[in-house]
């Protein structure tokens, strides 16, 4: 029985990892949106099938969705803004980063009287594709 749900949360292990892969890879190929909000939806919208798919949908496990551009001046890389309008071609960062956060995997762990498992932040960075943007269009792909 032990056996059954070290299973599961090895498999809920690998679903988050690919699940942040999968987020970074929409952002890099979409366009930019204060607080990533396009990005997110696409994450709750697409949750892969694993145990607690719930707790990720409904924000209980927490997806971060940041943006960065590198500074002129300096070449490090700094959070993103633009004053310009969301998903135009004038706001491109440079890079993403989707982090899912503050997930326990409790399984049945608690009718056993053990304790739920805190699993690390996952995170994946991605440098921007364009953004969704084409060069013959004036808006880009939410």
């Amino acid at each position: 029985m032990m056996l059954y749900h070290i299973s599961n949360m090895m498999w809920v292990w690998h679903s988050t990892s690919d699940y942040t892969r999968q987020g970074a890879q929409y952002a890099a190929t979409h366009c930019w949106q204060p607080g990533g909000s396009n990005v997110l939806n696409y994450m709750r919208q697409n949750t892969p099938i694993m145990f607690d798919r719930d707790k990720f949908r409904d924000g209980q496990a927490e997806i971060e969705v940041s943006y960065f551009g590198r500074n002129a001046d300096t070449g490090e890389l700094e959070d993103y803004s633009c004053d310009g309008s969301s998903c135009s071609r004038e706001c491109v960062p440079n890079i993403v980063r989707v982090r899912i956060t503050n997930y326990q995997y409790a399984g049945l762990f608690s009718y056993f009287g053990l304790a739920p498992v805190s699993v690390p932040p996952f995170t994946t960075s991605m440098p921007m594709e364009g953004a969704g943007c084409s060069p013959d269009e004036e808006t880009c792909t939410e």
